[in-house]
């Protein structure tokens, strides 16, 4: 699967609905840390058909940001049956963001 792009039209249908842990990932285009995790959650995304692999972009959905409580980016977040099941912020490896799920 590849990375889907959340916004607030999509939001419950792709997250709280969704069958499968959706793991989100809250970023900016000019953040550098974000862009070092990018490849990263594609290549998740890629081997992982049984999760979803979300991008909130914070400047473009601020509302879901704060929903959030996003105050550092890249934060990671695990949603499971609608629920926040875990969260992270800072850029991690591969192996850490498995962990997650």
């Amino acid at each position: 699967m590849s990375v889907i792009h959340i916004t607030n039209a999509n939001f419950d249908a792709e997250v709280m609905a969704s069958d499968r842990p959706v793991l989100l990932d809250f970023f900016a285009d000019w953040c550098g840390p974000c862009r070092m995790v990018a490849p990263v959650l594609e290549e998740i995304a890629a081997e992982r058909s049984d999760i979803k692999v979300c991008k909130v972009n914070v400047d473009e959905q601020p509302e879901l940001a704060r929903q959030f409580n996003v105050m550092s980016i890249p934060t990671l977040v695990v949603m499971k049956n609608g629920e926040l099941v875990n969260k992270a912020v800072g850029s991690r490896p591969k192996a850490q963001i498995l962990r997650m799920l």
